[in-house]
């Protein structure tokens, strides 16, 4: 059984429309669906928008269900410099929790400097950076790549970034790009990843590129292409789905 978890409703609609669902189980605030989807049993929850819905949601999906792998979806910007466009898809190879640390004299800092990892397990000390599975990744691009339909956004992979404030202006995207180097920026991933991690199960990032990362102009976003772009792929790696 593989876990798909997004944040918005408008992420999941086509999703939700191409599942075949046979059971709704309600976990304190949050609803998760089973049913089969690409010919997988799946499990799909709308978690809800940031850090804490995020590793909420996928907290109640790993520990009631034990999933075999988590797989997380939906919008993200892309920064300026990371050569994606709006309706491009985005998978990460890592997740970065961009803004954990503290602000000095000096700029910002993360929390190796502070000395107190965001997580330790007996095989990992992690301070920032939760690497995606290497071999669900190379999986999924191989199989978006190959599948690819005409006419369709690139697919790219690279450093995701997770904030809990979006990024509005040209020059905070510039100050993160040269910081972490990111394709793209969300506001969930580095959560999940931490989730996943601790309970030691596989994780992949799909998100389709709604808008670059510069001073905010609603006028040049498309979110509904993002959605769709982001839900299509998640659907082709399914199929292409090497359990």
């Amino acid at each position: 059984m593989i876990a798909l978890l997004c944040s918005a409703q408008a992420e999941a609609e086509h999703i939700l429309a191409w599942t075949t669902v046979k059971a709704t189980t309600q976990l304190g605030s949050k609803s998760i669906i089973a049913g089969t989807l690409a010919g997988r049993e799946v499990l799909l929850c709308v978690g809800g928008m940031g850090k804490v819905n995020a590793a909420h949601a996928a907290t109640l999906m790993i520990a009631e269900f034990a999933p075999e792998a988590l797989v997380l979806f939906g919008v993200g910007g892309a920064y300026p410099s990371s050569g994606a466009a709006v309706g491009d898809v985005a998978l990460a190879h890592q997740e970065i929790a961009g803004d954990e640390g503290v602000l000095t004299r000096d700029g910002f800092m993360d929390t190796e400097y502070i000395g107190i990892p965001l997580l330790k397990t007996p095989t990992s000390v992690i301070f920032t950076t939760y690497p995606a599975s290497e071999r669900l990744l190379k999986q999924s691009l191989r199989t978006l790549i190959t599948t690819a339909e005409p006419g369709s956004g690139k697919v790219h992979f690279g450093p995701f970034v997770t904030l809990s404030t979006c990024t509005g202006t040209s020059a905070r995207a510039m100050e993160l790009e040269e910081r972490y180097h990111g394709l793209c920026e969300n506001m969930e991933g580095a959560a999940v990843a931490q989730v996943a991690t601790l309970h030691n199960v596989p994780w992949l990032e799909v998100r389709g590129i709604s808008n670059i990362v510069e001073d905010r102009n609603l006028n040049k976003w498309d979110i509904p292409r993002a959605a769709v772009s982001a839900q299509k792929a998640v659907v082709s790696i399914l199929k292409g789905w090497d359990g």
